[in-house]
């Protein structure tokens, strides 16, 4: 039996913690020696390197669809701070240095938030679709990734299920954060836009990428131990240059997430090995 921390023994102190958390989180950044990107554009840059939607209504939760709702508003309250965010050459985006001030002028409302491995409605819940969906566009790009956690484990079947699998990414203040670094020399930037159901992003750069990223798993494995099901998926990238055709082929990480539904009748699952 694992440990119990000390907020949970005692979780009056939850609220001191976080906010101890948050500052040493910020602070850390301030020291990291990295360039932060801050500056928008209302101009849009020409060339479009990716784009990609996300349906934001998922009617599997097993929870009230008030829920989706408030994720919706809260979405679309994070997005602003994002949205024609410009990431210059060294520069690196980061989700929290953006989006932590979101709620400054209107608050987030209670959205579904996976805590201690338990799927609640909590404040500002349900962000995680942005950073999702932020991580799939990078993975499209010429931007390196320096810090990304998956989600440790999933209590219902998301709406991006015809993505492959283990390609998103959570975010929690404080705790975990969404990071790329521009290490090349074309400045890029991103939109995020929206309609009553849908979640559009895009990657546009300042100059031609000549290069097609295609991602994909190589394998994905479903495995019990104990009464638990986990998911292991191989994370793949084919990459193509457009001018002379040449592939190369990378393999990007592999992603263990426990599944906490009910998967389809026709998935094996193996024994052990996890």
């Amino acid at each position: 039996m694992s440990r119990k921390r000390l907020t949970q023994i005692f979780p009056f102190l939850l609220p001191l913690r976080k906010w101890q958390r948050k500052k040493f989180f910020y602070l850390k950044m301030r020291l990291d020696g990295y360039r932060y990107a801050q500056r928008k554009s209302e101009k849009i840059l020409p060339n479009l390197v990716f784009e990609t939607s996300i349906p934001m209504l998922n009617e599997n939760s097993g929870f009230d669809m008030k829920y989706q709702f408030n994720k919706v508003y809260n979405l679309k309250l994070a997005a602003k701070t994002i949205d024609k965010i410009i990431i210059e050459p060294e520069e690196t985006f980061s989700f929290w240095q953006l989006v932590r001030r979101a709620d400054r002028y209107q608050k987030y409302k209670d959205g579904l938030n996976v805590i201690n491995g338990k799927t609640v409605a909590s404040y500002g819940g349900g962000l995680c679709m942005l950073s999702d969906m932020l991580f799939w566009m990078f993975l499209h790009t010429p931007l390196t990734v320096i810090e990304r956690h998956g989600h440790a484990a999933l209590s219902f079947p998301s709406t991006t299920e015809d993505f492959p699998k283990g390609t998103d990414a959570t975010v929690n203040e404080g705790w975990l954060d969404l990071k790329v670094c521009n290490k090349t020399e074309n400045t890029f930037q991103i939109e995020v836009d929206f309609d009553d159901n849908t979640m559009y992003g895009r990657i546009l750069a300042k100059n031609v990428v000549n290069i097609e990223y295609s991602v994909f798993n190589s394998s994905v494995t479903y495995r019990k131990l104990g009464e638990k099901i986990y998911q292991i998926a191989s994370v793949c990238s084919i990459e193509t240059d457009r001018d002379s055709g040449r592939k190369t082929e990378r393999k990007l990480y592999v992603n263990r997430c426990q599944i906490g539904y009910r998967l389809p009748d026709n998935i094996k699952i193996e024994e052990g090995g996890v």
